[in-house]
């Protein structure tokens, strides 16, 4: 492979065994310039999901029905800038700074997952968010608790657990809709609509159309393939529908005799418009970002001085 052309093959051989065996690698191991270019865009793109993540239900949180849905929901969205801290703290271990990263996001160098270019223009929407939306995440962060990288496996330990809580939540709010009136029962059935097949474009293109997924695998930095856990996703998330009784936007949806559903065409032209900056909420999302860091300035400088004079005193 290209990528491996300048490296030791002595320590390419060692380094897969060690892969092979299962044992962890650690931010002060040898690794192939590859695979840490690999994962540092892997994880700063996870980490850049999480927190561009928080918008869309951050856009309700003056707008919830109850207290307690509000409450719920603020717990979700810090929950979110959590796993955001997290990964980006697992992603410096690889040698690049936080700053550097979210310079790269601002420039446009690197991105989020396409999910979060999406309105939330009803209460639903936060439902199919949760169900849908964190649904997908859990099915792929679950196979990443195995992941090769060892602070990158660690961090999904507590993500994944917290996940589940927010899957719960959306489809609470689906299940109340879905129950009540004619109206509310149409706007979660809207929100289905809208939300069903991006979420299953989250999990990335089809296996052969996906050119670093090969290495990727080899190295277990991913355990299972875009189309395996976009099946998973598809299997479980079509049986969830009908206990709602709400109907999934997708005619050629059936179930095969192995168990799992067939599905129609993903529109891939929407996928790489909506990845390329073309989205109805790109320039949005990327502008409240921007705004939010440059505010939060002040912050950062405080924070930086003030644990700069514990050190000195405790010097």
């Amino acid at each position: 492979m290209k990528e491996l052309e300048n490296e030791d093959p002595v320590k390419l051989e060692e380094f897969q065994k060690k892969i092979d065996a299962e044992q962890k690698i650690e931010p002060k191991d040898w690794m192939p310039a590859a695979y840490r270019k690999n994962l540092a865009r892997q994880i700063s793109q996870h980490a850049h999901s999480e927190i561009i993540g928080m918008q869309p239900e951050g856009n309700w949180l003056t707008r919830c029905p109850s207290l307690r849905s509000k409450k719920i929901l603020l717990a979700k969205i810090q929950d979110e800038g959590g796993h955001g801290l997290y990964l980006y703290s697992a992603a410096e271990t690889l040698g690049v700074s936080r700053e550097e990263f979210i310079q790269m996001l601002h420039e446009g160098k690197a991105k989020y997952s396409s999910i979060f270019n999406y309105p939330s223009p009803t209460w639903a929407d936060i439902g199919a968010i949760g169900w849908l939306v964190d649904g997908a995440a859990i099915v792929n962060q679950v196979s990443l608790q195995r992941t090769s990288y060892g602070p990158y496996a660690r961090a999904m330990v507590k993500i994944c657990k917290e996940e589940s809580f927010h899957q719960r939540q959306g489809y609470e709010i689906m299940f109340k809709l879905s129950q009540g009136t004619a109206k509310q029962k149409k706007m979660a059935q809207d929100a289905l609509d809208r939300w069903w097949w991006p979420s299953i474009m989250m999990f990335g293109p089809h296996d052969e159309d996906s050119p670093r997924s090969a290495l990727a695998l080899k190295w277990k930095i991913k355990r299972e393939t875009n189309d395996e856990l976009r099946q998973k996703f598809i299997n479980r998330a079509v049986g969830q529908a009908e206990l709602l009784g709400l109907t999934v936007p997708d005619d050629e949806l059936r179930l095969k005799e192995n168990g799992d559903y067939h599905f129609g065409p993903i529109n891939w032209d929407e996928f790489y418009q909506v990845l390329k900056g073309y989205g109805p909420c790109n320039k949005q999302r990327l502008d409240n970002h921007k705004k939010a860091h440059s505010d939060g300035q002040w912050v950062r400088e405080a924070a930086i001085a003030y644990s700069k004079k514990q050190k000195d005193k405790a010097a």
